[in-house]
């Protein structure tokens, strides 16, 4: 039922009092589009209806009780004889909370379109998707969803919804400015009694808060079509999803939108290991949002993403893990961390410890010494799939050397100063073992170590 915001047109009689006017009950709204920022608590409303307005004064009541809206952000313009009628200003009476008054010069009479902006909060949206990996896990659909929830005190019926990826900077909430006990005072400061402000030229608010890209206000939809679709637009600094259709989102109500599926995305599935001092594998999903990966058209906005995989015929799914990621760029890579698993197994053991070639001061203390790790690691996969794992190691030094023994060295790469890793690929139901022997160069030693790989 609707039950907050009240437009009523006042008829002025022969007297300009409120007491003496007629009331007339305006039409429901004609259309209504809500464009709703993810990165601060802000919504942009448009509002189209059809006023009957008489010639000459006319008053426009516009209540907002028990809902967030901006009173100080509140617009409106005519979008037909827009040079026959003067909006003159908006009033907000004293001692009376949540009204504001339109005064309204005509030159025509009878129906005419009016659309009503303002800035409200309480409407938010977020991002989530589902990832289902085919049974050999080297494609996937990815499903993208949004919800989008109204707790502005306000329904918004059959309204055209629009989703802001960017940022934005308020000097204060709207929130707070929505619950100011006059429209004009600042959040927690004294109020004034009444304000009367011009409304001449108010319809500029895009320039603040992109509302109308088109630049040609209001269209009424046609018929929405049957699977809802998200249109999407680069505006400047921020990215523009609009949703086909219109949607009813009443207050205290979130609603599931769909916003793409995908099916057969290549991926690819790496686990790592970034021991030695633990036991734990991570599994790692990575796709690119370009072309080949049947993506790349727009930015794919930041949200949590939840992985099954297909594992027969009859569409049975199994849980693989959930991540989160950030905004993601055209042509970017995205790598989910689906979490721990227990059917990847490493186990990596020190074998040998000892420390050679000493120096010694002046003094006869040492100053300077090797230190000899030999090390084993055992991996091995479980599952019914082949798999590949990076096996990470930082060496806490910049001296060091690492011989690789038996068939590890085809395995081994060196990443930067302090860190290598070994790449390891295993079918189905196998396990391998790599060993190396690791000497780091302590005190004068390092002194050794530099000119020996000066050398080199």
């Amino acid at each position: 039922m609707k039950k907050i915001i009240m437009l009523s047109l006042l008829l002025t009689a022969a007297a300009p009092s409120i007491a003496k006017v007629d009331l007339v009950t305006l039409p429901n709204r004609d259309f209504t589009q809500v464009t709703i920022y993810n990165s601060a608590d802000l919504t942009l409303v448009r509002d189209m209806r059809n006023l009957t307005l008489k010639e000459g004064s006319n008053k426009l009541q516009f209540s907002w009780a028990n809902t967030l809206i901006d009173p100080t952000s509140l617009s409106m313009l005519p979008k037909k004889n827009a040079d026959k009628i003067d909006i003159s200003d908006l009033t907000f009476p004293p001692r009376v909370k949540n009204l504001g008054l339109w005064n309204i010069n005509s030159e025509v009479s009878g129906k005419t379109p009016i659309e009503i902006t303002y800035l409200t909060s309480g409407l938010s949206w977020r991002a989530f998707y589902m990832g289902t990996l085919a049974e050999d896990e080297k494609t996937m659909r990815l499903q993208g969803y949004v919800r989008v929830t109204n707790n502005s005190g306000e329904d918004y019926e059959n309204a055209q919804t629009r989703l802001i990826v960017g940022k934005v900077h308020l000097l204060d909430r709207i929130a707070d400015l929505a619950r100011r006990n006059e429209p004009y005072g600042r959040p927690g400061h004294p109020q004034p009694r009444s304000r009367t402000v011009s409304t001449r030229g108010l319809g500029v608010i895009e320039k603040m808060v992109l509302m109308d890209d088109s630049g040609s206000g209001f269209a009424l939809p046609s018929e929405a079509p049957r699977k809802k679709e998200i249109v999407k637009e680069g505006l400047s600094e921020y990215f523009l999803y609009t949703i086909a259709g219109t949607e009813t989102i009443p207050n205290q109500w979130s609603k599931r939108l769909p916003s793409f599926d995908v099916d057969e995305i290549p991926v690819v599935n790496l686990y790592k290991h970034t021991g030695p001092g633990n036991n734990v594998v991570y599994r790692y999903l990575s796709f690119k949002n370009d072309t080949e990966h049947e993506l790349g058209d727009t930015p794919i906005p930041g949200g949590a993403m939840k992985v099954y995989r297909g594992v027969d015929a009859q569409g049975h799914l199994s849980y693989e893990g959930r991540s989160s990621f950030k905004y993601i760029p055209v042509n970017e890579d995205v790598e989910l961390n689906l979490g721990a698993v227990s059917d990847v197994i490493v186990k990596p053991t020190l074998m040998d410890y000892r420390t050679d070639n000493y120096r010694y001061n002046k003094d006869g203390n040492i100053d300077g010494w090797d230190e000899i790790h030999t090390v084993r690691i055992e991996v091995k996969n479980t599952r019914d799939l082949p798999i590949k794992i990076e096996l990470k190691r930082n060496l806490n030094t910049t001296c060091w050397d690492i011989d690789n023994s038996k068939d590890a060295g085809k395995y081994y790469e060196k990443i930067d100063m302090n860190t290598v890793k070994y790449t390891l690929e295993l079918e189905p139901l196998t396990d391998k073992t790599i060993e190396y022997e690791l000497t780091t160069y302590q005190g004068t030693r390092t002194e050794y170590w530099t000119r020996k790989h000066r050398n080199r």
